[in-house]
């Protein structure tokens, strides 16, 4: 059995490190800056996007594909946008390798020169937006409503696994509008869904609110976000939902005929969530013995392993878990009898436990003299032996329990890491502390940046929810009409 994880509490960055690699989710690729996902993160992955997919689909979403490469003339027509990216963009400029003459392996053929150089999409509003241009003539055209599921490319050197990679998947919602009403309903629609997929699924509390003008996508009007908090107490930006206004409709010419036989300029929203959602579910429940999965993204949601001595024993057990595993197949549950003689029990329960399985069974031949079954939560780590008749129906209560559980606990932390900050010497004690403050700021953007400067504490959002309050800027002492968030961040 491998050596035990770093713990938290003295190492909260190596915990994490080691545990992504440990637990088989991914790993560092030959390519600088980029992952492999290995099969059982991809499969967590896979449950996200599954979810997701079918929540973007019952409210009228249908998926597209749009290519890699964008020609480097788009970036440019649009211009906070272009310098949003600019310094993360990589750029292809050739199309052809040749045998180096000098025999050192190939090169570049220089005869191969783009007649116009290629950048790999670090996101995807120019190239779709040059489509839209001629999908729209008039307001039948519209409302679009796409997402794609792709790849894309933001040149990072600092990099860490799941959370700021060069290369990532994620999803990325285009959408275009008849109106701006329209449009800034689609914004705060897609991020309720991402609420409501964070907390629902993920088990993970997150505050909706908007993003400051300095921290706004670059080309939007307006971004809206949820900002979970991990257990360092640091936020986690886990999805954002652009309204670009006509920002990009303009740069790109996109115009549609409107009910008042009127030239309009359409109304476009971008949003998205990436695999840096695997990193926040890592953060936000795990602990120093592995994964804590929240049952409905967990691979494995139950698995059960048999203690026996020779083939009798096994067939025996077999007899009774054979049918129950057919029975929480049919209501939905992913469960595996692991039957294989590599390793041993006790190396099975370690190993389980690392991956985050919800529950564990285990059963042997006196458990089957005495009618019962020892099932073992991975949340709370506690073991009960149970009466093996009903053990169905037990399991399937337990799963939406842990669900529940896992989701107050994160919640409970949440609550206890959150302060109100009146003061610029409480915010410096504070803040060393980590969580959530929430602090009076003068609105200027001048503020906000030399909060950041002197303390690398950001504002997180303007939550949705807060209510208008006089007060003061903990910096300056301006006026003050609300509070924000304020904490540092990955």
């Amino acid at each position: 059995m491998s050596k035990s994880l770093p713990s938290r509490a003295e190492n909260y960055s190596e915990w994490y490190n080691e545990l992504v690699k440990r637990a088989d989710l991914a790993e560092n690729s030959a390519v600088r800056g980029c992952m492999i996902i290995k099969p059982y993160g991809y499969s967590i992955w896979e449950k996200m996007q599954r979810a997701l997919d079918d929540m973007f689909k019952e409210t009228g979403h249908v998926n597209a594909y749009f290519p890699l490469l964008i020609p480097k003339s788009f970036l440019s027509k649009e211009a906070s946008h272009v310098e949003g990216f600019a310094k993360e963009c990589a750029v292809v400029t050739h199309y052809r390798l040749k045998n180096d003459p000098n025999g050192h392996g190939v090169i570049v053929d220089p005869e191969a020169k783009l007649e116009e150089e290629l950048i790999i999409r670090p996101t995807s509003e120019t190239v779709i937006w040059s489509t839209y241009k001629n999908w729209v003539q008039s307001y039948r055209d519209l409302p679009i409503l796409l997402n794609q599921w792709a790849n894309v490319m933001r040149w990072e050197m600092r990099t860490r696994l799941f959370l700021r990679t060069a290369e990532f998947l994620w999803q990325e919602g285009h959408t275009a509008h008849a109106t701006k009403e329209e449009a800034v309903e689609e914004t705060e629609q897609m991020l309720n869904i991402y609420s409501e997929f964070a907390e629902t699924f993920m088990a993970m509390p997150v505050i909706k609110g908007r993003k400051t003008a300095n921290e706004r996508f670059a080309g939007a009007e307006d971004t809206y976000c949820i900002e979970a908090m991990m257990q360092d107490g640091k936020a986690l930006q886990a999805g954002t939902s652009h309204f670009l206004g006509q920002n990009f409709a303009k740069a790109f010419d996109v115009k549609f005929l409107n009910k008042a036989n009127q030239q309009e300029f359409v109304w476009g929203t971008s949003w998205g969530v990436s695999t840096r959602l695997m990193g926040a579910l890592i953060m936000a429940h795990s602990d120093d013995q592995g994964l804590v999965l929240p049952p409905k993204l967990a691979p494995i949601q139950v698995v059960i392993v048999p203690i026996y001595k020779g083939d009798e024993q096994l067939n025996n057990i077999k007899s009774k878990i054979d049918p129950l595993v057919s029975a929480l197949k049919k209501r939905g549950i992913s469960v595996k009898f692991d039957i294989s003689e590599k390793q041993s029990p006790g190396f099975k329960f370690a190993e389980y436990e690392l991956k985050g399985v919800p529950i564990r069974l285990a059963i042997g031949n006196r458990d089957i003299e005495n009618g019962t079954i020892e099932l073992a939560r991975r949340d709370t780590r506690v073991k009960s032996s149970l009466p093996f008749e009903g053990i169905e129906q037990v399991i399937v209560d337990t799963l939406e329990n842990i669900q529940i559980s896992i989701f107050q606990k994160a919640l409970d932390f949440r609550t206890a890491n959150t302060f109100e900050v009146n003061t610029w010497d409480e915010f410096l004690v504070k803040i060393e502390e980590g969580g959530f403050l929430s602090a009076h700021w003068d609105g200027s953007p001048e503020t906000e940046e030399k909060i950041k400067e002197l303390t690398k504490a950001t504002i997180r959002c303007i939550p949705l929810d807060s209510q208008e309050e006089a007060g003061k800027c903990i910096l300056t002492g301006n006026p003050s009409k609300q509070r924000v968030i304020f904490a540092r961040a990955y």
